[in-house]
């Protein structure tokens, strides 16, 4: 015997279906079954729209890392830029204390920089080089004075492609020209091969310096930028039947810790074939897009491409 036909069954079913409609919207007499149904069907959605859920977990994840990332190096590179401003307060100030217009506050602190960071440490543990990954590509040059958030680090002595070569301030063969802060007297601060102090040559025992002086760079030699913090005085060892004192100084710069430096662009130091478009706040912006870089004069203390710079406020004589 036949069963009903099939347009008779769908004919049955849509009946039945706008019946059970029209029960469930005048009665309430279907609300926990549709409430027990809902129940047992919940899993089933979850699973359904868990790989939706897991793919824009992910993808937000994986955005806001990226984002923290990027902001990360762009307020670390801030930083630096702004310590490397702070650096200039002391000198600054003093010589405000004492009336001393050697140089504008403007040329003092807005020299143009170029952030690098350090990429290998010479293991001879005679010299006092590191690596970073700023080369003849970036504009560095030879000589070009290097310095971290807290201090003068040294200087470019090696330039390639796209890495440099930096000798450190406390490498036996470099000195360079400072002068104490607190009352202006010259010397040169002479590196020991020590990178915990420097020592100060040819310092009378009469001289005006104490422990606790802060030595900044004098800028004469045409090297290194003037009012940059080189160290602090540490120990002052006057004997009456030497010549000399024995001045020993602590370098500001973190010169086993810090990762990230600054290349600095300076009159002082000039500028070698490329001067890179660098990434500098409003008013650094500013002042560069008014006043083009110029060349500096030749001073004669250029060394040639192939050897380390010389002359006085780089490497000993």
């Amino acid at each position: 015997m036949k069963g009903p036909s099939l347009g008779v069954r769908v004919l049955v079913l849509s009946v039945l279906s706008i019946a059970l409609m029209v029960v469930d919207a005048r009665v309430a007499a279907l609300q926990p079954l549709r409430s027990h149904l809902s129940l047992l069907l919940t899993p089933v959605y979850y699973l359904a729209d868990l790989p939706v859920r897991a793919w824009d977990t992910g993808y937000q994840l994986l955005e806001s890392r990226l984002d923290l990332l990027a902001e990360n190096e762009r307020l670390r590179a801030e930083a630096l830029l702004t310590k490397r401003k702070l650096q200039k307060l002391a000198a600054l100030t003093e010589q405000n204390v004492r009336l001393r217009e050697l140089l504008n506050s403007s040329s003092l602190v807005d020299e143009r920089v170029l952030v690098s960071e350090l990429v290998g440490v010479d293991p001879n543990p005679f010299t006092q080089r590191i690596l970073i990954n700023k080369g003849a590509q970036d504009g560095v040059f030879l000589g070009q004075p290097v310095l971290d958030a807290t201090g003068l680090m040294g200087q470019v002595v090696e330039v390639m492609p796209y890495t440099a070569r930096v000798l450190l301030i406390t490498d036996a063969t470099h000195s360079l020209p400072v002068q104490v802060n607190r009352n202006g007297l010259r010397a040169i601060a002479s590196g020991t091969g020590n990178n915990e102090w420097l020592e100060l040559r040819f310092i009378g025992d009469t001289a005006d310096i104490r422990e606790g002086d802060i030595l900044v760079s004098s800028g004469l030699g045409q090297r290194f930028p003037a009012g940059y913090p080189v160290g602090r005085v540490i120990s002052v060892s006057q004997d009456p039947a030497q010549p000399f004192a024995d001045v020993r100084v602590a370098p500001t710069a973190q010169l086993n810790r810090s990762r990230y430096m600054l290349l600095v662009f300076s009159a002082e130091s000039g500028y070698g074939e490329i001067v890179p478009a660098l990434e500098l706040d409003d008013t650094e912006a500013a002042s560069v897009d008014a006043a083009p870089v110029e060349a500096p004069a030749d001073t004669g203390n250029d060394a040639p491409a192939d050897q380390p710079a010389t002359g006085e406020g780089s490497d000993a004589q």
